[in-house]
């Protein structure tokens, strides 16, 4: 038998505390709007999720009306956006916007500026996974202009 075949079978030790899978069931958290501060538009924000340390794992699922959208910003260790429902735009600074469609998986690297939302005539949903670092998951910037949102 291989030396890690061996130690991946090895017994591993419980640990004093018992681990807790949790199950969050749909509406158990209250839907909260997207900060003006941080969105334009109307955009909601769904079954936000956050693991327990030392995990930095969070996200949530948002929706952005029709014409809505985030602010530029970063995050420290990259998102990953699902997209699950409706079409929209993502856009890194200095490049061309990108459509997003449903089933479109999206990685954005750490320090990356972007923003992303829905195009002008219809609705985006998309889970949104990103890592904190020093507790937070994202850095916001300004908003993005009219021009920027139209790609000219």
């Amino acid at each position: 038998m291989s030396l890690l075949l061996s130690a991946m079978m090895a017994v591993v030790t419980p640990t004093a505390e018992p681990s807790v899978i949790t199950v969050s069931a749909p509406g158990s958290k209250p839907s909260a709007a997207g900060p003006a501060d941080y969105f334009t538009g109307t955009v909601r924000i769904d079954a936000p999720f956050q693991g327990s340390e030392p995990a930095r794992v969070g996200g949530a699922t948002v929706t952005f009306e029709p014409g809505a959208r985030t602010a530029w910003h970063t995050h420290p260790l990259g998102q990953t956006l699902i997209v699950t429902a409706g079409t929209g735009w993502v856009q890194e600074w200095g490049k061309p916007r990108q459509a997003l469609r449903t089933g479109d998986v999206v990685w954005i690297p750490p320090g990356v500026k972007h923003w992303h939302g829905a195009r002008q005539d219809v609705a985006l949903t998309h889970i949104a996974i990103a890592e904190t670092v020093d507790g937070s998951p994202v850095t916001w910037l300004e908003q993005v202009s009219e021009v920027q949102y139209e790609g000219r």
